[in-house]
Parts: C-alpha cells; structure tokens; sequence
C-alpha cells in the first residue's frame, strides 16, 4: 500500500476545504464526528452517494447517535459546510476531491483523512467496478499509514447492478478496512442498484440492521469505552460521543 506523508496541519484549524474546523475556546480537543460517510464513487452526487447518507442515517438512528450535536466543521459533502439533513453526521464525497488525491500536495484530501479518521462509525461505500472496490477509493485509503483507521468502527456497503458481485465488498473492501486497523463487526451491506428506491433501500437496510445491529452496537459502544449489554439500544452511546 502506497503511504502519503501528510503535510503539517494548524493546529488552530486552518481553512481546508472542508469548512474551517475552529478549536473550542477552552482549547479542549474537537470531539469526534458520530457517523462519517465516504463515497469512493467518481461520479459526483452519485447514486452511490444517496444510497450511503440513507445508510449512514439509518445506522446513526439505530446507535441513538442521530440528533448528537455537529463537530465543528462538519460536513454536507467534501466542499461544504454544515449537513443541515443530520447535525450529528458528516460526508466526504470523493468525486469532489479527486483531482487532487494523487497531487504531491492535496491540503483538502488531508482534511477529508482526519475527519474520517476520528470517526466513531465509518460507512463506507463504493460502487463495484471490475468486481473490486474503485481506484478513486482505494487512492484516498492509500493516504493512510498502518492503523490509520484504528478505533474506528467500519460498514462497508457496496453498490451493484449485479446479483453475482454481492460478495465483492467480503472479498475485497472488508480485508482493505481491517488492514488499516479499523473494526469491521458486521458483512457488507451490498445493494443492487434495482434496490436504490427509498422504499425498498429503506427496507433492505432495516433487514441488513436486523442481523448487523447487535454487533455495531457492542463494537461502537467498545469504540467509545461503554459497556452496553447486548439487550438493550444505545441512547447511552450518544452522550460518551458527545
């Protein structure tokens, strides 16, 4: 795996193209970002990219994480501040960063890679292209040193127009994520694009949260350091993240 140093940031929070992430006054460290999305799709305002947030919210919602207030200098996408949808979130679409990813200099990919990195919950989403994840992801995951993305908790979701790649984020996206350290509780979420309407997506999220929540809960409660036993939801989790 290629490794990228990463240039010295201002540890006030300069402007990254991400929005300005200003440290509190009392010079206490930002809190993480519950849920972050990233969408590997190259195409920008993709349908990979709706899918995901929908995923995103769903599994906030179901972690009790959804009305937790923003980090500040959360995201509505890799450009612009603010996620008015959901405060408690933040996405980075890298389609709008992708012509910088592979620059020797790329001031906006490196502020993306922090938010991602302090993420409590990761979801991860990619369009099948060739029967693997894309290059466009794989090149900003390259960004990353060994246990990169430790203490993050990772859902992989994969996006494709055909039954016969449904295990393509099991064979490849899943081993790419626990190479960089992140832990992966639960199997991919693989959606036909045929299953990409809000009803049904909707529907095949909720089936995929019926077997996967029980593992996301424990995992992002352990991520946290929050003790949840295994019958209960997670109202708790959301004030440990605060």
């Amino acid at each position: 795996m290629t490794q990228h140093q990463a240039p010295p940031t201002d540890p006030a929070g300069a402007d990254s193209g991400l929005g300005t992430r200003p440290r509190p006054a009392d010079g206490s460290p930002l809190p993480r970002p519950a849920v972050v999305t990233l969408v590997g799709n190259p195409r920008p305002g993709s349908r990979t990219l709706g899918a995901a947030q929908a995923v995103a919210a769903r599994v906030a919602d179901h972690l009790g994480l959804a009305a937790r207030p923003a980090e500040a200098g959360s995201t509505g996408s890799a450009s612009a501040p603010g996620n008015p949808g959901n405060p408690g979130t933040a996405t980075i679409d890298l389609a709008e960063i992708a012509a910088e990813i592979l620059t020797p200099v790329h001031p906006r990919a490196d502020a993306a890679r922090e938010v991602v990195a302090g993420a409590t919950v990761l979801v991860v989403a990619t369009p099948v292209y060739k029967g693997s994840y894309t290059g466009l992801l794989k090149a900003f995951l390259d960004l990353y040193g060994p246990e990169g993305l430790a203490g993050v908790v990772a859902v992989p979701v994969v996006v494709s127009g055909n039954p016969a790649h449904a295990l393509a984020g099991e064979v490849h996206l899943r081993p790419l994520l626990v190479e960089l350290g992140a832990t992966v509780p639960a199997r991919t979420l693989a959606l036909l694009d045929s299953q990409l309407g809000e009803a049904e997506l909707a529907s095949t999220v909720d089936a995929w949260l019926d077997r996967a929540g029980g593992p996301l809960l424990r995992a992002a409660s352990a991520a946290v350091g929050q003790d949840v036993p295994t019958h209960q939801t997670a109202p708790e989790l959301a004030e440990v993240t605060r």
